[in-house]
Formats: structure tokens, C-alpha cells, sequence
């Protein structure tokens, strides 16, 4: 009997015995459907800090165009997705939150979205329990900037979410929206004036936390750099929006850019520096879990890389 046959013959052998049970009419024991499932947090060492990305959920929504390559005809965008395996005419938006522990202060970048006008997100706090720690352990809040989705979570049933933190954000974007009468910020920001230090353009939130102006989203956006003990990492915020879209074509139009020329240089400019310097940034729309890398791709824009294992050695 050739090695073939053998294997037939144990097939059949198997299936033979099997059958009486089928037959039986006994049933089989299944697993039950468990639901897709993601990550809500992950940490890593850097130098004598600890960081922490947070997801607060995700926004699924059509596009990438217009909304991305607002500029552009809708066949280019596709062609960019379609090369990337993504599709044209829907996407997903995710929100990645940072929270830093220096071992002296505990530094969260951005508060998330308000989960009842968002139900798939809205999810910080709940992550947050989840990754060890608990609001009133917050001792700062750094505001990149004024978008929903990132000062959406500073209240929670009228009373402050992080009931213990002070504050720190650009002065420019506070006087933007205040000027403007915004009425999120007049909710969720302006009653914490009073606890808030104002940056101009660069300053330290604490020592190893430093302001880098990257306006064009808006006024006053702005990144921060940390580094400890030599290690590096830039907290990014929406500088860039979409791993491919963004970065492998920063000169495109973004939808969500106040400015968009202007944005479309800090893109170039800021990512310019990341891929000079090889360093991590953790973007606020980047596939979770929001870290990764970029390398210059020799057409004006990057390559995305996520971050891997070496993050952990």
C-alpha cells in the first residue's frame, strides 16, 4: 500500500468512526460566537517613564475621499486605498489616548469623546480602570486641542471627569475658541481657566515634556516630545489623521484642517524630523494601538510602520 492510500485508508478508518456518533443523533458540543474584540490599552517602558496608550473607541464612517484628498478626484484616493488593501467607499476612525507616568506626575494627553453623543466611543475611563488607574490619579491634562473628540471627555455628568488634574494647553487655541464662542469649550474647557497653564509656542509641561507647535488643524494644535533617559517618543495628535492617506500624501487637503496649506506643511515638517530623527510618535487616529514609525518614501511623503517588539526589549 502506497503512502496514499495509507493515508486514505486512516481517513475513512476516521470517518467510519465517526459516523455512528453523527448518526446518533447526539449533539456536539459548540463554542459560543464571542463578538469581535480589540485591545483597550498597552504600555511600555521609556527610560524611567512609563506610557500608556488608551483606546476610547472608533467612528466608522464612508470615505476615505472626500474627506481625506479633499483636493483630489475620488479615483486617486481609491487607487491609494485599493494599493494599501483598504476600501474606497468606507473607513474607520479610532482614538488613541496617551497617558504618561513620569513616576512623580501623571500626565494624560487629550480627554476623548463624550461616549453619549458617541456611543462607539467615549471609552477612556472605562479603559482607563482597565490599564490600573483611576481618574482622580490624573495630575495633568494636556489639550492638544479643541476638537470634540478630544476635550469631549473633561466633563462627565456636569462635574469634572478628572476631578483632581490641572491643565495645560496652547494660549492661542484657548483664545480661539473661546473668542469664538465655541460652545464645547465654553462647557468643557473654560471652567478650568483658572487651573490652567498657557503655552506659547514651546514650553515644558515637566521636565522631559515639551511643547512642539504644529498648527494648521487648528490655531493653536500642538505635539509634545517626551524623553527619558535618552528614549524618545512624540505624542502627534492629529497631525496626521490617516496612516496612508496623510502621510503617504501630506500635500493632500484634509477635511477636518482649519488651514490646510498650513497643515499640510506641519505635516511634512513634523514627520520630516520623526523619520530624520528614527524615533516612535503616537498619532490620536493611528491604527490602534497608535504607535508606529515613518520612513521617507522618496515622493514627498512617508511610509507607516506600526511599532512592534521594539518598544519591549
Amino acid at each position: 500500500m502506497t503512502n496514499i492510500s495509507r493515508r486514505q485508508g486512516l481517513i475513512m478508518g476516521a470517518g467510519a468512526l465517526a459516523a455512528p456518533a453523527l448518526m446518533s443523533g447526539t449533539a456536539t458540543a459548540k463554542a459560543p460566537m464571542m463578538g469581535t474584540a480589540r485591545p483597550d490599552h498597552m504600555r511600555f517602558k521609556l527610560g524611567n517613564f512609563e506610557v500608556t496608550t488608551i483606546f476610547d473607541g472608533l467612528l466608522q464612517l464612508g470615505g476615505p475621499h472626500p474627506i481625506f484628498g479633499q483636493d483630489q478626484f475620488a479615483d486617486d484616493v481609491a487607487d491609494l486605498m485599493a494599493a494599501h488593501n483598504l476600501p474606497s467607499d468606507k473607513m474607520e476612525i479610532g482614538f488613541t489616548i496617551t497617558l504618561v507616568n513620569t513616576g512623580s506626575e501623571l500626565i494624560l494627553f487629550d480627554t476623548g469623546n463624550d461616549g453619549t453623543s458617541r456611543p462607539t466611543a467615549g471609552k477612556l475611563r472605562t479603559n482607563m480602570a482597565k490599564a490600573g488607574y483611576k481618574p482622580e490619579d490624573v495630575d495633568i491634562i494636556v489639550l492638544t486641542h479643541f476638537h470634540g473628540d478630544h476635550i469631549g471627555g473633561m466633563m462627565v455628568d456636569g462635574k469634572p471627569a478628572f476631578p483632581n488634574a490641572r491643565y495645560v494647553t496652547m494660549a492661542k487655541e484657548y483664545d480661539h475658541w473661546v473668542g469664538k464662542e465655541h460652545e464645547l469649550t465654553l462647557k468643557n474647557v473654560k471652567p478650568f481657566a483658572e487651573k490652567m497653564t498657557f503655552i506659547n509656542d514651546t514650553g515644558d509641561v515637566v521636565t522631559g515634556v515639551t511643547a512642539v507647535p504644529a498648527n494648521g488643524h487648528t490655531p493653536g494644535h500642538s505635539c509634545y516630545h517626551i524623553e527619558s533617559e535618552g528614549q524618545r517618543v512624540l505624542v502627534t495628535a492629529d497631525t496626521a489623521n490617516h496612516f496612508i492617506a496623510s502621510l503617504e500624501r501630506p500635500d493632500w487637503h484634509v477635511r477636518f484642517d482649519m488651514d490646510k496649506e498650513a497643515a499640510a506643511a506641519t505635516r511634512k515638517k513634523i514627520f520630516g524630523m520623526v523619520a530624520a530623527d528614527g524615533i516612535p510618535f503616537i498619532g490620536y487616529h493611528m491604527p490602534y494601538p497608535g504607535i508606529g514609525y515613518v520612513t521617507e518614501n522618496g515622493m514627498g511623503g512617508f511610509t507607516y510602520a506600526p511599532a512592534s517588539y521594539q518598544l519591549f526589549l
